[in-house]
């Protein structure tokens, strides 16, 4: 038999050299990454690794913010465009159970408001006069954190009350206004969760 038995029959030398350049490509990747997750473990103060004398540093805009293209930052994404989702559930809840508010009986701040719910149980509003359905009750299908997205709402003008921070009991009669029609809160909490979604890469492997 002649020829070298290593070499495949059929087989290009410029195939070989290729293959070779793509081997040698993936290996120099996975040693590049395998030294940056080494380097960044050290700075990791909960990695077993981490050197205390070595400190990290940031620029202004990379403080207090995830890696890019890392999976804390893709988790990140996909809180907050759950949060827009509940955002919309509970402006949409507030939308169908809530009632038209009396424009005349309303401080001028309050005059784009299209509903109201009353934040406790059958509660009489005293501005407005009326009894509206519990908000507690109705809010079951978003989640637990009731107050925590009242709030979010209310940061993003979608909905207002007053106070810091609703309890319930003792805030059974504060009123929770829809600020702005269902059409467009549907619209701005979808298009919040398509940027959120959209600010960092795919889900890393």
């Amino acid at each position: 038999m002649s020829g070298n038995f290593l070499t495949i029959p059929g087989d290009d030398p410029i195939q070989r050299r290729s293959r070779s350049s793509s081997l040698t490509d993936l290996i120099s990747a996975f040693d590049n990454k395998a030294q940056a997750h080494t380097e960044l473990q050290k700075i990791t103060a909960f990695s077993g690794s981490f050197d205390k004398n070595l400190k990290p540093t940031f620029s202004k805009d990379e403080y207090g913010k995830p890696i890019p293209g890392s999976k804390t930052e893709y988790r990140g994404a996909e809180a907050q465009a759950r949060v827009c989702t509940e955002m919309k559930e509970l402006c949409e809840i507030i939308n169908e159970y809530g009632k038209s508010p009396c424009k005349s009986l309303l401080p001028p701040e309050l005059k784009d408001a299209t509903k109201v719910i009353s934040f406790g149980e059958l509660i009489h509003i005293i501005n407005l006069h009326l009894i509206y359905n519990i908000l507690f009750q109705i809010y079951t299908v978003i989640s637990d954190k009731l107050v925590g997205i009242l709030l979010r709402t209310r940061k993003h003008q979608l909905t207002f009350f007053e106070g810091e921070v609703l309890f319930q009991k003792r805030d059974d009669d504060v009123p929770v206004f829809l600020m702005q029609p269902i059409g467009d809160i549907r619209a701005y909490c979808d298009n919040k969760a398509l940027q959120a979604r959209r600010s960092v890469s795919p889900m890393p492997n």
